[in-house]
């Protein structure tokens, strides 16, 4: 498929929701190792016992920013088994346009992507991707984080 045919098809899907990812959990093995990658050892993410004592929660929650970097996993876009986009030479993650986190995710959730296709646009050497990509959070009515996602395919 060409960039240009791939535009057409990407196009008359604009406004749609394209992809809905399986469920991960979010263990308290994931969010100790983030805390190492980051240095981020708030006691609300890595202390089980204060969290249960202290929070509001009453267990410890992920980092805004892990709920966050488990979108590229979540929406598919780096899986080499089956690319979103086979026919790119590579996508790249651009940047954002917004982001919010309206709702912790505990550990022991499980969370899951929406994508929903916002815009499609050519950039020299590709094509530019805008979408709103919701974490969602078994069980609850808020989601974890909300965020308008700009990735670019390079053909």
């Amino acid at each position: 498929m060409s960039a240009e045919s791939l535009k057409v098809e990407l196009e008359s899907m604009i406004g749609t929701e394209v992809y809905v990812g399986s469920w991960l959990a979010i263990t308290q093995q994931r969010i100790d190792l983030f805390a190492e990658a980051t240095e981020d050892y708030q006691w609300i993410h890595v202390d089980p016992e204060r969290a249960k004592r202290e929070s509001p929660f009453g267990t410890t929650i992920a980092h805004g920013y892990l709920t966050l970097s488990l979108l590229p996993y979540l929406s598919g876009y780096v899986n080499p088994e089956e690319p979103i986009y086979p026919e790119a030479k590579w996508v790249v993650n651009y940047g954002m346009n917004r982001m919010r986190f309206p709702h912790p995710v505990k550990v022991g959730d499980r969370v899951r992507v929406r994508t929903v296709l916002q815009a499609v646009e050519e950039v020299a050497g590709g094509l530019q991707i805008i979408s709103q990509m919701t974490i969602e959070i078994e069980g609850e009515v808020k989601p974890g984080c909300v965020a308008e996602v700009v990735y670019r395919i390079y053909f």
